[in-house]
């Protein structure tokens, strides 16, 4: 889910390189075997200086791919690396991490000449449909990205073979390594991620706010109150909305939207509830006593709503508004990827495993 808004952090700022005529060495995650700290997809941005932007695991492959990625900005060509993350003092540059994973990193050039792909995944990144890129896994090649979207290319490397598979694997959001032709790729499939819809801009929703969108979600809130509903006040917020309950301006509530109704009024959050349950929102949470929320749907004749969550958030004891945020934000990604609520140590497969 972070990928979304990593790889636009990422290409904002390899877009201002190129802009200023500067180079950046992009290093993406391309397979995971075990354990691993990310998953395919994760990316690190090399500056020409040494600056670096992003990961690719938990702190212990970067410099590494730094130093590969500078000697790439030296060549212009691409680098292939391999990482074994086991017990052996010599698998990873010296390091014995006993992590038992592997980890396939692919480091390309990226300049002013070859940016014009990524300044369309920049515009892709602020809209709402899934795409994929397209990476030739070729040591020594100059680097190159096919960008594709659900109705064909859209930018970089005209390559049909490789445009094929990129939509294959779009089509069946199925990302990882492929054949195109006579080449093996790396396709990234990007999904945006879900929304969370915070009802009610109090003090309490700003860590929320901040939280979830650190998290990956794409953050709208609404409030009527003009003082309370500002960008200074949630600069993480993707949307600001200032509206009831009770107006008829459009809601971002899909299937892809997550809503938590926090506004402190009983009357309002009724009324929030009674919006949502008629959307398909699959996740409403109330923050709340679980009197107050039986209260509420018991008015509105929807007790035993299984995408209802009172009170929200997970039991882990939080006080205060940043904890009850943590335990908010932990359940929403628990109930988005289905996982079951548990203690990773109790966990046999590996934590990125396919689900």
């Amino acid at each position: 889910m972070k990928h979304w808004q990593e790889t636009g952090q990422i290409v904002e700022r390899l877009v201002r390189l190129a802009r200023d005529g500067r180079r950046g060495a992009l290093a993406t995650v391309t397979r995971i075997v075990g354990s691993a700290y990310r998953r395919p997809g994760a990316k690190l941005l090399i500056e020409e200086g040494g600056a670096v932007h992003g990961g690719v695991s938990g702190g212990c492959l970067e410099e590494d791919v730094r130093q590969t990625g500078l000697r790439v900005l030296e060549s212009g060509l691409t680098r292939l690396r391999h990482y074994a993350t086991g017990d052996d003092e010599d698998t990873v540059w010296g390091l014995g991490l006993g992590c038992n994973g592997e980890v396939d990193v692919v480091i390309q050039a990226i300049g002013p000449d070859s940016s014009a792909a990524w300044t369309q995944v920049g515009g892709l990144l602020q809209g709402d449909a899934p795409f994929a890129l397209a990476y030739p896994l070729e040591e020594g090649a100059r680097g190159t990205v096919t960008v594709v979207g659900e109705s064909g290319r859209r930018a970089g490397h005209a390559d049909a073979a490789i445009e094929t598979a990129a939509h294959e694997a779009l089509r069946a959001r199925r990302p990882g390594w492929t054949r195109a032709g006579e080449r093996t790729v790396f396709v990234e499939v990007l999904t945006p991620p879900p929304r969370l819809l915070v009802c009610g801009a109090g003090d309490d929703a700003r860590p929320l706010s901040a939280l979830a969108a650190a998290a990956g979600f794409r953050v709208a809130v609404a409030d009527h109150r003009p003082a309370y509903l500002t960008a200074e006040r949630f600069p993480d917020a993707r949307t600001l909305l200032p509206i009831r309950p009770t107006d008829e301006a459009a809601l971002p509530a899909d299937r892809e939207t997550f809503a938590v109704v926090m506004t402190h009024s009983l009357e309002r959050d009724t009324e929030w509830v009674r919006r949502l349950l008629a959307t398909e929102a699959p996740y409403v949470g109330m923050l709340g006593p679980r009197a107050r929320t039986d209260g509420i749907l018991e008015k509105l004749g929807a007790v035993g709503s299984a995408r209802v969550f009172g009170p929200v958030g997970l039991d882990l004891g939080a006080d205060g508004p940043e904890q009850v945020a943590i335990s908010i934000v932990a359940e929403l990604l628990s109930v988005w990827s289905g996982r079951e609520l548990r203690h990773l140590r109790s966990r046999e497969a590996a934590v990125h495993a396919e689900r």
